[in-house]
């Protein structure tokens, strides 16, 4: 898998350096040396791998020899051809190690280098530059003793944040009562509206393998933020993306099974380490929480379409809830390492007065399936990567706090129309 990787990549590196290198700024990369020094070490690796060609040639022609000398009753010149082979076996060991250590280099270094950016993709730093694409309707007006949702949380009983901390630490919370029902009933909403939509289902394991992070692009960029458990050396997901779309890994589809769509519901499991201040207050950020996911599978010249469909998908499903959303088209600075093009939709928070992240939708192109090896036959026997792509459809703890903010009233937390027959009333009481 690994030198399938490293030959792909190399090939995009070494065809048009300056361009990568441009693109790579788009995303404020600020290592651009080391795409010379990618290029520089598999110049040593090629020299490597010549020197053990030829030399490996040496001995498959004086082998070859040998026999037919032998066959001809030549012992003396058969025994000469005996001393090369033997010699040139001897240079092919530390030949050997040279060319697996020059690899080695080559790939630790290439899995430095984050996915370029789409050509749609704004220059920009930070959260500060991204588009704006859409935004919806009017903010709602709440009444004048309107709480945020950590209030409201209080006051109806639904979270307990104090014994989710003594039962493991602070950001894990504990939903009951009503708050149990309703984060029930938004998973089992976001799953049958995907299902509608065409998506299969999976419940995938909630820890991965090094392999599986590595294909999806959580190692080595986002190992910090990762929980991981070293007796096993397996991770907790921080995504369904994960395992779902290592399904596929070291997998060759046929051009007709694509595009394969699917989806997910999993709790998710983030360090989130250095996050202070307001930011964290309440739901607005904890290190486990739940989320559906949606993934495809597609054909390389389709997923562009693909990814537009998806963030329509995503789109509907907030106009579903009746929230207040908007869509932003992520610059450069502010996008993540494995994606080409990232949308991200944002609810408002009435209470909070604040914009909040609840989905990101997102084309890797073949990023993470050329880690993967994820294939598929085209029409002419051609295999090729399939293109793959992910979105939050929802994570579920900033949803649930923008539902009871701005949906409070004086008898109660008045619930989405969608949600009344999952949850089974149409408003939360005390």
């Amino acid at each position: 898998m690994q030198k399938f990787f490293e030959m792909l990549q190399l090939q995009l590196l070494r065809q048009d350096t300056e361009a990568v290198k441009k693109r790579l700024a788009i995303k404020n990369f600020k290592d651009l040396a080391l795409v010379d020094e990618i290029i520089a070490l598999d110049d040593q690796r090629k020299k490597a791998q010549l020197e053990f060609d030829t030399t490996q040639s040496v001995v498959n022609s004086a082998s070859k020899e040998i026999g037919q000398l032998m066959a001809k009753g030549d012992k003396a010149a058969a025994e000469e051809k005996k001393a090369v082979v033997a010699d040139a076996k001897k240079k092919l060991q530390p030949i050997s190690e040279q060319l697996a250590q020059a690899e080695k280099l080559v790939q630790e270094k290439l899995v430095l280098l984050p996915n370029l950016p789409a050509a749609l993709v704004p220059v920009g730093n930070g959260a500060e530059d991204n588009e704006v694409v859409r935004e919806s309707d009017a903010k709602p007006i709440l009444p004048p003793n309107a709480v945020p949702h950590w209030d409201l949380i209080k006051a109806y009983d639904l979270v307990d944040f104090e014994t989710g901390a003594k039962i493991t630490g602070s950001g894990f919370p504990l939903y009951k009562g009503q708050g149990a029902k309703l984060q029930r009933a938004l998973v089992q909403y976001f799953l049958d509206f995907n299902l509608e939509a065409g998506y299969t289902e999976y419940l995938p394991p909630f820890m991965v393998n090094e392999a599986s992070a590595f294909g999806t692009g959580q190692l080595p960029d986002k190992e910090g933020q990762m929980y991981y458990m070293p007796a096993d050396n397996y991770y907790m997901i921080p995504t369904a993306e994960v395992p779902v779309t290592n399904i596929y890994r070291d997998t060759i589809l046929k051009q007709e099974q694509l595009p394969v769509k699917m989806t997910a519901y999993s709790p998710c499991f983030r360090r989130e380490a250095g996050s202070f201040g307001k930011d964290v207050r309440g739901l607005n950020r904890v290190h486990q929480f739940e989320k559906v996911e949606i993934v495809q599978l597609t054909h390389p010249e389709k997923s562009y379409e693909a990814l537009d469909a998806m963030v329509a998908h995503v789109e509907k499903l907030l106009q579903s809830l009746e929230l207040p959303y908007r869509i932003l088209r992520l610059c450069g600075g502010d996008m993540g390492f494995t994606s080409a093009l990232t949308y991200d939709f944002e609810v408002y928070s009435a209470a909070q007065e604040r914009w909040l992240e609840v989905s990101s939708t997102s084309n890797f192109e073949n990023y993470q399936t050329n880690r993967m090896k994820i294939r598929f036959k085209d029409e002419n026997g051609k295999t090729q990567l399939a293109h793959s792509l992910n979105g939050s459809s929802l994570a579920l703890p900033r949803i649930f706090a923008c539902i009871l903010e701005n949906n409070q009233q004086e008898d109660g937390i008045r619930l989405p129309k969608v949600l009344v027959p999952y949850f089974g009333k149409e408003v939360i009481s005390k």
